[in-house]
């Protein structure tokens, strides 16, 4: 799929009401080219079929895009690469929607986790760990997008979780490890549960992480609607929380 069929997807996503679960799409309508979906069975897997020195040029890629975050941009969430310096909430121009993902809460560094252990460099996931645990705030008075925090946010905590507990059950690597990944996670699920006070059940796009929804100093709230992956893809995540933890309040 290429850029141009994705920007078009972004732009036309259906749009669910909150409070009837009716979903809509715009005027114009999405054209499907076979061409974008091969028959099954004709792609292989892309991981077995990397040759050495593309699998080098995975890591390459990887090592720049980290290397640098951690070295210009940590602890903000994100590096922009043309000045080389992090993007903070509030001190840039705003982008708009794209900014919804951005919560002050180092959201590289914890998208980043589960990827450091699956490209063995699980040094560095170790001292991702302790930044994260050292660093990370999740109370700030910020309006974040619920899907975006969700996927990449409660996911990568819940991720890094998982895999610490992994690599402590080798006796190598994380020994010192107690849930404290878990913790922040449990911390983060209670403070998106707001999001899904609605008629319907199907949660707000947004949510202050200090103030949580309809009150004056949160900002939000106020919306009728979302897109269909904000409202229908929340659910991989908040089971495994609910799993991880015992508590049943997240499904």
């Amino acid at each position: 799929m290429n850029v141009i069929h994705i920007l078009q997807m972004r732009k036309l996503r259906p749009k669910v009401d909150l409070f009837s679960r009716r979903a809509t799409i715009g005027s114009a309508s999405i054209q499907t080219q076979a061409s974008l979906f091969p028959e099954p069975g004709s792609l292989q897997c892309v991981a077995h079929s990397l040759d050495l020195k593309e699998k080098n040029q995975v890591l390459e890629m990887f090592d720049h895009a980290y290397g640098n975050y951690m070295e210009h941009a940590y602890p903000a969430d994100e590096l922009m690469p043309l000045t080389c310096r992090g993007r903070v909430r509030g001190q840039e121009p705003s982008r708009g929607d794209v900014d919804d993902a951005l919560g002050k809460f180092s959201l590289t560094l914890i998208d980043s986790l589960d990827t450091l252990v699956v490209l063995n460099k699980t040094k560095e996931f170790e001292d991702a760990v302790r930044k994260v645990l050292r660093d990370v705030n999740l109370d700030n008075d910020v309006v974040v997008s619920v899907f975006e925090t969700n996927i990449r946010v409660l996911g990568g905590l819940l991720g890094g979780h998982s895999l610490a507990i992994m690599l402590k059950e080798k006796g190598e690597y994380m020994q010192w490890y107690n849930d404290e990944l878990l913790q922040m996670a449990k911390q983060l699920g209670y403070k998106l549960l707001p999001a899904f006070n609605t008629t319907s059940g199907l949660p707000y796009p947004r949510i202050n992480l200090k103030f949580g929804i309809r009150k004056p100093e949160a900002r939000t709230g106020t919306e009728t609607d979302t897109c269909t992956a904000c409202a229908g893809t929340l659910i991989l995540e908040f089971a495994a929380l609910s799993r991880f933890t015992g508590a049943t309040i997240f499904e």
